[in-house]
């Protein structure tokens, strides 16, 4: 056997190796003692992508969601500070178990008593959505929230004043830097954690969704079958995919309403007379329980809805899309009783009950 005996620059290196090992271990704490104060960074969470949904559109990428990012931004969504009064949040218009949006409520309410003249939409699959509001006056899911903190009628603040009021709450520095680094408390990040908790709100459990996955469950009865081919051939061109929103502005023929003389639908943001009374093409899912509906909250039942469509639509001053007329050029969709009474049995099949029970969505 031949027996290694190392020279002197061997021992010298040798030295060194055990020197540099016992600091790093030093600096990783190999006790278990130490290991218990090592506290990790943020864990990065999935967005759900269901199956049957088209490709996510927000930039994950560019504002990956994390588990202090999601709390961070869920507890912003909660804050009454964020309003001029401290009393009215995000979550004040948006209630869970109706899909995020206001029960009862005709049209949105917020500071000193104040009324707008919109029906507050729900938060859900946002992700999967690059435009918002009725409109379309937010192009990014980061920059909706500032319609709403800004608005007179709803939160009445400005930016600047928000952030210094979380800077003055003791938790917040603390929370930001969970989920950001640094303790800095600026807009851009706000704005993140606003958007990493919305975005992970997907609702993809519904019976609909159970069937169409081939999922173990309760098959559509004969009546919901029905209604989803009446669906198909009588709404789908507009409430189109899995998302039920092709996600385009339509003129509907809603007669135009007199008490919002400032409503113009998308042409408040485009300028073009053509997009007088236009509106985003709202998703279906948890219908049953977003009421009431339309953008001013007109109607109140699914069934004021259909009645609409079959008898009640309107030349209302815009160009009424051409999807919505009969073959002689009047307006409407065809639809008798039984077909209104199988198109709503197919409707609550939308309804996510998961979702709407989610604990990680609630306030408490």
């Amino acid at each position: 056997m031949i027996k290694y005996i190392p020279n002197q620059a061997n021992l010298m290196v040798m030295k060194k190796t055990i020197l540099i090992i016992a600091f790093i271990c030093s600096l990783w704490s190999c006790s278990d003692d130490d290991n218990e104060a090592y506290i990790p960074g943020p864990m990065a969470l999935e967005v759900e992508q269901p199956s049957n949904f088209p490709e996510i559109k927000y930039a994950l990428e560019a504002n990956t969601p994390t588990d202090a990012g999601f709390e961070l931004g869920k507890k912003l969504f909660y804050e009454g500070n964020l309003s001029s009064s401290g009393i009215i949040s995000c979550g004040f218009c948006h209630e869970q178990a109706s899909a995020f949006t206001h029960h009862g409520h005709t049209i949105s309410h917020g500071e000193n008593g104040l009324e707008g003249f919109r029906n507050t939409q729900p938060i859900q699959n946002l992700a999967f959505f690059d435009e918002f509001t009725w409109d379309g006056a937010a192009i990014h899911l980061d920059l909706q929230p500032i319609i709403p903190i800004t608005a007179e009628v709803e939160m009445n603040e400005t930016i600047p004043s928000v952030l210094e009021k979380l800077e003055n709450l003791p938790e917040y520095p603390q929370l930001f830097e969970k989920a950001f680094g640094t303790t800095e408390i600026n807009s851009e990040r706000m704005l993140k954690a606003l958007s990493q908790f919305m975005v992970m709100m997907v609702s993809a459990n519904s019976k609909y969704d159970k069937v169409m996955r081939q999922e173990e469950g309760e098959p559509f009865t004969s009546l919901e079958q029905t209604g989803l081919t009446l669906f198909k051939s009588k709404c789908a061109s507009c409430h189109a995919t899995d998302l039920f929103s092709d996600q385009s502005y339509r003129n509907n023929g809603i007669p135009y309403n007199p008490k919002h003389i400032e409503e113009k639908g998308r042409q408040r943001v485009s300028g073009y007379e053509s997009d007088f009374y236009k509106f985003r093409v709202p998703s279906l899912r948890n219908i049953e329980m977003t009421f009431p509906y339309m953008h001013d909250g007109r109607f109140g039942t699914l069934e004021a809805v259909l009645n609409f469509y079959s008898d009640g639509m309107v030349e209302n001053g815009g160009e009424v899309d051409e999807q919505l007329k009969k073959a002689d050029g009047s307006l409407g969709i065809h639809l008798n009783t039984n077909e209104k009474e199988a198109i709503i049995a197919f409707l609550k099949t939308l309804t996510d009950n998961e979702f709407l029970n989610d604990k990680r969505f609630a306030e408490f």
